[in-house]
C-alpha cells in the first residue's frame, strides 16, 4: 500500500508528470473553458506539462536541455490528452 501518492520522486518520472498534468488540467479547465476554445485548452496542457518538465526535470539550462524540456513536454502533453485525439483532430473540430 501506499503511503505518498505524488511525491517529487514521483515527479520525476514520465507516468508522474503525465498524471500531475492531467490532475491539474482536469481540475482548472472547467474554468478556461467558458471563455476560450478547445484549441487554447490545448495550448494551456502544453504549457502545464511544460512548466512541470522544468520544475520536476534536470536542473542543467543549456541548450540542449531546454530543447529536450519542450519535446518532452510535447509527449507529456499528447499523453496527458490522449494521443489519438490530438493528433487525429489537431484543430478540436467536432
Amino acid at each position: 500500500m501506499f503511503d505518498d501518492f505524488m511525491t517529487p520522486e514521483t515527479l520525476t518520472t514520465f507516468i508522474g508528470l503525465v498524471a500531475a498534468t492531467s490532475l491539474i488540467v482536469q481540475f482548472t479547465k472547467p474554468l478556461l473553458k467558458r471563455r476560450l476554445p478547445d484549441v487554447f485548452i490545448r495550448v494551456y496542457v502544453f504549457l502545464v506539462a511544460l512548466i512541470l518538465t522544468f520544475i520536476f526535470g534536470e536542473a542543467k539550462f543549456n541548450l540542449q536541455s531546454i530543447v529536450l524540456n519542450i519535446i518532452n513536454a510535447m509527449i507529456i502533453t499528447t499523453s496527458a490528452m490522449g494521443g489519438y485525439e490530438a493528433l487525429s483532430d489537431p484543430l478540436s473540430k467536432k
